[in-house]
């Protein structure tokens, strides 16, 4: 009697793909997640007789797979799903074919497998058989995984979504950024495990690194740290110079695909350049192609205290302008990280959920540059002693800003103690929508509340012992002389800010009833300054400066004109395109000063895109878009780039000259739709002078064989 031999196998691919929810990776190949059931067909040269031929499966991963590490499992059939192990089970014979159910424990090594199966020979011998390879992912649809996400729509949007927005700007002009994510496109899954594959552990020790990639803390710490570039061959190298001479300005990308592209193209040399945005965006195509449910969060104002006490010292000189000083203290403009959805269960009961994860490299954790994941509710109560890094993200949403003036010399003194002025709009994108969802609840109680102050005193006392006092001058700055202020100022526009034109302001004053009652008329005089502010929190030297003086009696109100030129900013504002203006008033009677401080962000140029006909998989689309220079000034050097997964293979770049004041260009694209259901066309023209003019389309791509 002829022993049973293995003639072929079917790993089932497409069917096993669509009902693990990973069709968009594609159907070749099979990509399967933890503690789900999968089918395959196995061929013999004779019927299989079940419980009298004996198989045994094998799943190896790694470089060198062991028993003990968890690297290589063996499993023999069983008559059900065990949930704890690997599972082979349901057994149907049909003619000379086997359809078998495996399964992995939710507590499987996410990555690549071998699958092999061994058959017991009459001899007592085993003959081993190559299955083939798939892929083991986090499965955030069940229940067994650390990663599960129960509500449909919240992993339609956090998994599934390979489009977004990236919130930038300033906290009153919020810009929403669109940005491909293309977390399914061809060999994006491959990028992300090379990624994990060149960081600093795997190099040390591969085995123990593998061994490691069950716990979907370790994998986000790893690759918290892959994406910047600070301690290994990371995917990008961060630039906050203003200088992108020698790679791609961050402000010029429009999704993640071209960026791992290259890192792999060039076999893991960073990518020139990323900034917060750009890291935490490539970040989540990595951690969604992994299976983990990720969104992007952008803290506007977003403090970063080097030294721990909860406060950040900004210094004014005389003139108004803001001015470096000893401390690395700064004060984003915005920053932008992730938060990946788990259980922690090395955390006390009530800390799962939502975690901080920030690839921007800011600061070590344990010696490398990474943060977190630091526990959203921890950040909230004030629970700063829990893993990981959550002192550093407690500070970025809730740090007090403390204003000094520095007057000739080194002298300083307290101009202002702002306990509301961190952490503003924390923001996301809204579950099935474009617009903007406001999470700083989530993050914080309200500004003002007891319930925030309170939370906030119990941090210092964490990180400061039992006074829980960050500064020695706080008892000061709670004085009635220091509060109560004799002059309300405010710096407010006169009409929109619009790059390439005049920038009208008013300084609006008005004496407070009751103030300074023994001077009938206070004199006051007002140096004013406007610098341009770097995403960072840093300023460039000073672009403009003008000086002014006005007196008021009690009860009074001014509103006084302020212009500052075009001419002034035009060739010294950074690419973010924000500017702050801030005056020091001094009151001659008394010698006090004040400080009145306006950001503003300049409004860009727009974009028109028309798309022509209804979008069908594998049909032309004609699509229009148009952009008018309505500055001024001419625009040079205009590169027109599309991007879209779905909808463009890579990234489509046409050079458009010089375009001169009040001219049109019109373009028009033919995209070729590869994949059905809803995708987002990006565009992104950047010139000389502005790099940030963007836009985007929603299209619904219907399949081929729609009607």
């Amino acid at each position: 009697m002829s022993s049973l031999e293995l003639r072929s196998s079917n790993l089932e691919s497409p069917k096993n793909n669509k009902a693990h929810h990973t069709s968009e990776i594609g159907s070749e190949r099979l990509f399967v997640r933890r503690a789900q059931t999968f089918a395959i067909t196995l061929n013999f040269n004779k019927p299989f007789r079940v419980g009298t031929d004996k198989i045994v499966f094998i799943a190896e991963t790694g470089p060198q797979p062991t028993e003990s590490l968890g690297t290589r499992v063996r499993f023999v059939p069983t008559k059900s799903r065990n949930g704890n192990q690997w599972s082979v089970f349901d057994f149907s014979p049909y003619e000379n074919s086997l359809q078998v159910s495996l399964s992995s424990p939710a507590t499987a090594i996410i990555g690549r497998y071998l699958l092999k199966v061994e058959i017991s020979q009459p001899s007592g011998l085993a003959e081993s058989y190559q299955l083939g390879e798939f892929i083991l992912l986090f499965n955030p649809w069940s229940s067994e995984d650390e990663v599960y996400l129960p509500s449909r729509t919240q992993l339609q949007e956090y998994i599934m979504m390979d489009y977004g927005f990236i919130f930038k700007g300033h906290e009153n002009w919020i810009t929403p950024w669109p940005w491909n994510y293309g977390q399914f496109e061809d060999d994006i899954i491959d990028i992300c495990f090379e990624i994990l594959d060149k960081n600093l552990n795997f190099l040390t020790n591969p085995s123990k690194d593998y061994s490691q990639r069950n716990s979907v803390m370790y994998i986000c710490r790893v690759v918290s740290a892959m994406i910047n570039s600070n301690d290994d061959s990371g995917v990008l190298q961060g630039n906050w110079s203003e200088d992108y001479s020698k790679g791609v300005n961050p402000l010029e990308w429009n999704g993640s695909v071209t960026i791992l592209r290259q890192w792999h193209a060039t076999r893991g040399q960073p990518v020139k350049y990323g900034q917060c945005w750009v890291f935490a965006a490539v970040m989540c195509t990595v951690m969604r192609c992994l299976g983990v449910p990720t969104r992007v969060v952008t803290n506007f104002r977003s403090a970063h205290n080097i030294d721990g006490n909860l406060t950040v010292d900004m210094v004014y000189d005389e003139h108004a302008e803001l001015v470096p000083w000893e401390r690395r203290d700064k004060i984003w403009n915005f920053h932008v990280w992730n938060e990946c959805w788990m259980a922690r269960k090395d955390l006390p009961p009530g800390y799962d959920g939502w975690q901080v994860l920030d690839p921007t490299p800011q600061e070590t954790s344990r010696g490398i540059f990474c943060c977190g994941p630091a526990s959203v509710r921890a950040v909230r109560e004030g629970d700063i002693q829990l893993a990981y890094d959550t002192p550093f993200v407690f500070a970025e949403v809730n740090a007090d800003e403390v204003i000094w003036l520095q007057n000739s010399g080194q002298e300083k003194e307290i101009l202002a103690h702002n306990t509301r002025a961190i952490g503003k709009k924390i923001s996301t994108k809204m579950v099935g929508s474009d617009t903007r969802q406001d999470i700083t609840n989530f993050y914080k109680y309200p500004e003002g509340s007891a319930e925030e102050r309170s939370v906030f005193m119990k941090a210092s006392r964490i990180l400061l012992g039992s006074t829980g006092s960050s500064y020695p001058y706080v008892e000061r700055m709670r004085t009635a002389w220091f509060q109560q202020k004799p002059v309300y100022l405010q710096l407010k526009l006169a009409r929109t800010p619009e790059w390439g034109q005049d920038l009208a302001f008013l300084l609006r004053a008005r004496r407070l009833q009751g103030s300074e009652t023994g001077i009938k008329q206070l004199l006051l005089h007002v140096w004013l300054n406007a610098q341009a502010i770097l995403h960072g929190g840093n300023a460039q030297a000073s672009l403009w400066r003008d000086q002014l003086s006005f007196s008021l009696v009690q009860g009074e109100e001014k509103e006084l004109p302020i212009t500052l030129p075009f001419s002034h900013y035009k060739n010294k504002i950074s690419d973010e395109k924000v500017i702050r203006l801030s005056g020091v008033v001094e009151i001659e009677q008394t010698r006090r000063k004040l400080l009145v401080i306006k950001d503003i962000s300049l409004e860009l140029p727009h974009l028109t895109i028309e798309v022509f006909g209804r979008a069908v998989v594998d049909k032309k689309l004609k699509v229009s878009i148009s952009f008018t220079n309505s500055q001024d000034e001419p625009l040079h050097d205009c590169i027109l780039m599309l991007e879209g997964s779905g909808l463009i293979e890579g990234q489509v770049t046409t050079n458009l000259g010089t375009l001169q004041s009040g001219d049109t260009i019109h373009a028009e694209i033919d995209l070729l739709p590869t994949k059905e259901g809803f995708r987002q066309l990006q565009v992104l023209v950047s010139c000389k002078e502005v790099k940030e003019i963007k836009g985007y389309k929603d299209i619904f791509v219907a399949s081929a064989s729609s009607p």
